[in-house]
């Protein structure tokens, strides 16, 4: 898993030199109805990486380990997003993911394979769920940078 932290790593430093480029305005702006504005989305990725934070130390603990989703809407809400300052998200974020990756580094090899049953979604390995994080992050930051 070293390769998957130094791969988030990386993909979180320089996102972060172009994220913090944006300006109040950029990342306050509508997106249509029922979107979130740029700043929610960056939330949204605050939110995941402090669950997955907490998926991938406990999932090193048994198998299968099961743990609940979460109301991605209302943690978004909750957290008020919107108004909060687009550089304290973006250093929360770029922390964040600094510990969620150092945490994907020291995963052992017999853990990888650990079962995890995370809401309704299909159980798959913990190695799977690590994988899974980047590909939604990546997902998430396109959209941020996209529009």
């Amino acid at each position: 898993m070293i390769e998957l932290a130094a791969a988030l790593r990386a993909e979180v430093e320089e996102a972060a030199v172009r994220l913090r480029t944006l300006t109040e305005t950029e990342v306050t702006r509508d997106r249509g109805a029922g979107k979130w504005i740029k700043k929610e989305i960056l939330g949204h990725l605050v939110d995941s990486a402090a669950n997955n934070h907490q998926r991938f130390v406990r999932a090193q603990t048994v198998d299968p380990f099961v743990w609940p989703g979460y109301d991605q809407q209302f943690w978004v809400s909750v957290h008020r997003y919107r108004d909060r300052p687009w550089a304290e998200l973006v250093e929360l974020w770029v922390g964040l993911n600094r510990h969620v990756a150092q945490i994907i580094e020291g995963v052992p090899p017999v853990r990888r394979s650990a079962r995890c049953v995370i809401g309704d979604a299909e159980p798959a390995t913990l190695e799977w769920w690590m994988q899974d994080y980047m590909r939604h992050l990546r997902h998430h930051l396109a959209q941020i940078e996209g529009d």
